[in-house]
């Protein structure tokens, strides 16, 4: 994977396309992967990356406990930029917070507004590459010809806890819906990589074929803990996390596998963990100020 220490100018450009996918990875305080969907980052400078913060995420505690995170760039002609950066610090006001309100997305939204700015120094990145889509459709064929194999028996009442409730089955197996792949390299940075072909296996793992992006997917290794973020052009989207089982072959189709064991929605306005459930808590104390 060719890699570069700057952005060129053509790469800030594109950045600037208030349409594109924006994800960033990030290590949570149990040293696990996070992704979060921000569509607000840009380029500030051949060496900085700048995203405007509007809702309250896991992200944003993330960075502030590790500031090494992952990054990647998708813009609507399917071209795309990965790579390391390390958040640095936070403002909420000036040139770029008054840059950031400016947008059309934000200028008159009543709801909501951009109400900190977070920059982060690039560490690397990759240069500029198309989404492969050929390599992308014969794999999720295969994953889907290959993947009922692997499912652990949940159709049948009581087999197995539910882990993925319907929605976010339904939203993995759509073909149109794009998936991403993180988790934490050697060097304690996050790592993404588009994984659309991705698709669930009943609702306690997701499967892929290594059809696209096989030299990455074939040196992870067994038993990382990965996550895995999927999403419509709609912005719905999901997380998902669980430990790498490894490969293992049905049909004669080489297999990766996932179990699941951890679920969250990242949609505003309000973010939050779905499995395991967390428990209500009673609220015994008020005050009134």
């Amino acid at each position: 994977m060719e890699s570069k220490k700057r952005f060129s100018k053509e790469d800030i450009k594109a950045f600037e396309a208030e349409s594109k996918v924006g994800l960033v990875a990030t290590v949570n305080r149990e040293g696990l992967p996070h992704i979060t969907l921000i569509t607000t980052i840009l380029a500030k400078g051949s060496d900085r990356l700048t995203w405007g913060q509007f809702s309250q995420g896991q992200s944003k505690i993330h960075v502030k406990d590790n500031p090494k995170t992952g990054f990647l760039i998708m813009t609507m002609d399917r071209q795309l930029w990965r790579g390391k950066a390390k958040w640095t610090h936070s403002r909420k006001e000036g040139e770029d917070y008054e840059k950031f309100n400016k947008l059309s997305m934000w200028r008159y939204n009543s709801y909501m507004g951009i109400h900190t700015i977070h920059y982060m120094d690039l560490i690397e990145t990759t240069v500029k590459r198309p989404l492969p889509l050929g390599k992308i459709v014969i794999s999720s064929v295969l994953t889907k010809i290959s993947g009922k194999g692997a499912a652990l028996g949940d159709s049948e009442p009581g087999d197995t806890e539910k882990v993925m409730n319907s929605w976010t089955l339904s939203l993995f197996n759509r073909l149109n819906s794009l998936k991403f792949l993180s988790f934490i390299g050697k060097d304690g940075y996050p790592v993404i990589i588009p994984l659309l072909q991705c698709q669930s296996a009943g609702s306690t793992r997701v499967v892929f074929t290594t059809g696209a992006y096989r030299s990455e997917l074939n040196n992870i290794e067994p038993d990382s803990v990965m996550a895995v973020f999927g999403m419509t052009l709609e912005m719905e989207d999901v997380l998902v996390r669980g430990k790498f089982a490894g490969y293992k072959r049905y049909k004669g189709i080489k297999l990766g596998i996932i179990d699941i064991d951890w679920v969250y929605n990242s949609m505003p306005p309000l973010a939050g963990q779905i499995y395991p459930e967390v428990e209500l808590k009673k609220v015994g104390n008020f005050s009134y100020g």
